[in-house]
C-alpha cells in the first residue's frame, strides 16, 4: 500500500497504491496519486521509520542499545558487528528501491498525459527530488549501488543491473536536484504543505556537493537558498523547543519532513515508542511499548556546553516510574502522547534552516579560514539561539577561540553534533569529514566499515552483477 507523504489536507485524500496497469496514469489526478506513494515511501521502515536514524545516530557516538532485547541487528550496528545478513542492510536496500521505481513510474508515465505543463514539470520535479534524496542515502550507506533510472515491468529485468560507479551515481543526484531547483515553487498553499519546495532542492543539493567536496559549488547554493531565506519563509525559530513535537510540525525553520498522521493505518511515527528506555513503563511514553532503541551515550550527555539551552529539549537523564527515580538516558525530542503503539503524529525532520546554516559555515571554511568573518556569523548565529557566548578567531576563553581552519572544522563538527542531535546526521558528517575512524575507532570502527555491507540476498539472487564491499 502506498503510504503518504504531504500535509494532513493531502494525506486525507486516501491515495491509491502504485498501479502496475500501463493504461492507468491518464489525468494529472493520476500523476497525483503515484507521486503520493513516492512520498509514501519515506515512510517505509527501510527509510525514515526507522533505518536512517538507526544508521545516522546508533551507528555514531550519539546512541547506542543498553538493553539486547531491543533487537540483535540493532546491537550489531551499534557495535559495528553487522554483517551482510543483517536485516537493517536489506531493509534499507530493498525500501529504498521501491521508491526509487515509484519515483521513475511518475517521471516515465507523466510524459504523455494531457495536463497543465506548469503542473507536470513540478511533479516531474518533486519525484526528481525524492529520487535524488533516496539515491543520495544509498550511496552514502552502500557505495556504488546499481543506478536504476526506468520503471522495472519485468522483474527479470532486474538482473541486469550491476553497481554503477559512485561519480556516476552523484552525476544523476546532481542532475536530478539542479532539475528541481529549476522547477519547484520556495512555497506551496496549505493543502500542499509537505511538498518538496526549492529550498529543499538548494538545501539538499548544498549538503551533496559539501559531501564531494566541491566547496565552491556548495557555497554559491547555500548562498542561494540563505539569501532567499525570506522568499522561502525561512528563519531560525527563536526557540529550540519550538521546533519538535506533534504541535510543530512543518515550521518556520523546516525545509522538508516526512509526514507522519496517527489514527490512519500504517500512516503514524514511531519514534516516541522507539526512543522510550525498555522497563520505562508508562514513565516516558503513556501509549504502547518502550523499545529502548536509540539511547544518548553518557559521551553525548557530555558534549553539551555548561547553558546549552538544547540539552533539556533533547534528552532526560532519568525518569520516575512508581516513585522511584530511575537512571537512564533518553530521547526527549520526539515525545508525545501516541494514539496507539507506535502510532504518533511526530514527523521526521530531514533538513532544516541550522543545518543549511552550518553546512554554508562549514563550505565558507574549506574554500579558506577567514579569522572571524562570514562563517563565523552563521555558525554564532545558531550558538546563540542555544543561549551560548559566540566563537572567534582570537577568543581570551580557550573554549571558544577557534583561531585556524582546523578548529574551525572541529567547532562545526560540534556545533552539528548537539544542534542535530538524533535527527540522524551524526553518522553522515563523520563519514563526510573523514573523521568517522578518528572519533569512533574506539568503539569498534574500522576503514572499511565506513560503508556498509551489500545485503547478501542481493548477492545471492544476481551473483554475476553485485559484489560484496570490502572487508564483508
Amino acid at each position: 500500500m502506498a503510504l503518504v507523504g504531504c500535509g494532513d489536507d493531502f494525506l486525507d485524500r486516501a491515495p491509491i497504491s502504485q498501479q502496475n496497469s500501463n493504461n492507468f496514469y491518464k489525468t494529472a489526478a493520476d500523476m497525483n496519486n503515484a507521486l503520493t506513494a513516492v512520498y509514501g515511501s519515506l515512510q517505509y521502515g527501510g527509510q525514515y521509520y526507522s533505518s536512517l536514524h538507526v544508521i545516522g545516530d546508533l551507528r555514531s557516538d550519539n546512541t547506542e542499545i543498553t538493553n539486547p532485547n531491543a533487537g540483535a541487528d540493532l546491537q550489531a550496528v551499534d557495535n559495528f558487528t553487522n554483517v551482510a545478513v543483517n536485516s537493517i542492510s536489506s531493509s534499507t536496500w530493498n525500501a529504498h528501491y521501491q521508491g526509487i521505481q515509484s519515483a521513475n513510474i511518475v517521471i516515465e508515465k507523466i510524459a504523455p498525459v494531457s495536463m497543465d505543463q506548469n503542473l507536470k514539470a513540478r511533479y516531474t520535479a518533486e519525484a526528481k527530488f525524492l529520487r535524488a534524496l533516496m539515491y543520495f542515502n544509498l550511496v552514502r550507506i552502500y557505495g556504488e549501488v546499481p543506478l536504476v533510472l526506468e520503471v522495472i515491468n519485468n522483474p527479470q529485468d532486474g538482473y541486469s543491473y550491476g553497481r554503477n560507479p559512485v561519480a556516476e551515481i552523484y552525476a544523476t543526484i546532481v542532475a536530478d536536484l539542479e532539475e528541481a531547483v529549476a522547477s519547484l515553487p520556495y512555497t506551496y498553499g496549505t493543502a500542499d504543505i509537505g511538498r518538496a519546495t526549492k529550498a529543499a532542492a538548494l538545501g539538499l543539493l548544498g549538503k551533496v556537493h559539501l559531501t564531494l567536496k566541491n566547496h565552491q559549488q556548495a557555497i554559491q547554493v547555500l548562498e542561494e537558498l540563505v539569501s532567499n531565506a525570506g522568499t522561502a519563509k525561512l528563519q531560525l525559530l527563536p526557540e529550540y523547543g519550538s521546533l519538535f513535537g506533534a504541535a510543530n510540525r512543518n515550521n518556520a525553520e523546516s525545509i522538508f519532513e516526512v509526514q507522519f498522521k496517527s489514527g490512519v493505518a500504517g500512516e503514524g511515527s514511531p519514534f516516541s515508542n522507539q526512543f522510550a528506555p525498555i522497563g520505562s513503563g508508562r514513565a516516558v511514553v503513556s501509549v504502547g511499548n518502550p523499545l529502548g532503541q536509540n539511547i544518548p551515550t553518557a559521551n553525548m550527555v557530555a558534549a553539551y556546553e555548561e547553558g546549552d539551552l538544547r540539552k533539556a529539549v533533547s534528552l532526560e537523564t532519568s525518569y520516575v516510574l512508581n516513585g522511584n527515580t530511575v537512571k537512564h538516558n533518553y530521547v526527549t525530542k520526539y515525545l508525545g502522547t501516541p494514539a496507539a503503539n507506535l502510532d504518533s503524529d511526530n514527523n521526521w525532520i530531514v533538513l532544516r534552516y541550522a543545518d543549511v546554516l552550518l553546512m554554508y559555515a562549514e563550505a565558507l571554511n574549506e574554500l579558506g579560514y577567514v579569522a572571524d568573518g562570514p562563517a563565523f556569523g552563521y555558525l554564532n548565529q545558531v550558538r546563540e539561539r542555544a543561549g551560548l557566548l559566540p566563537k572567534s578567531a582570537m577568543n581570551p576563553e580557550s573554549g571558544l577561540s577557534v583561531p585556524d581552519q582546523a578548529a574551525f572544522r572541529l567547532a562545526i563538527e560540534q556545533e552539528r553534533r548537539v544542534e542535530l542531535a538524533f535527527e540522524g546526521h551524526r553518522w553522515f558528517d563523520l563519514i563526510r569529514t573523514e573523521r568517522a575512524v578518528a572519533v569512533l575507532g574506539n568503539l569498534g570502527m574500522q576503514t572499511h566499515m565506513r560503508l556498509f555491507p551489500i545485503p547478501q540476498s542481493q548477492i545471492d539472487i544476481n551473483p554475476n552483477k553485485i559484489t560484496q564491499n570490502p572487508g564483508y
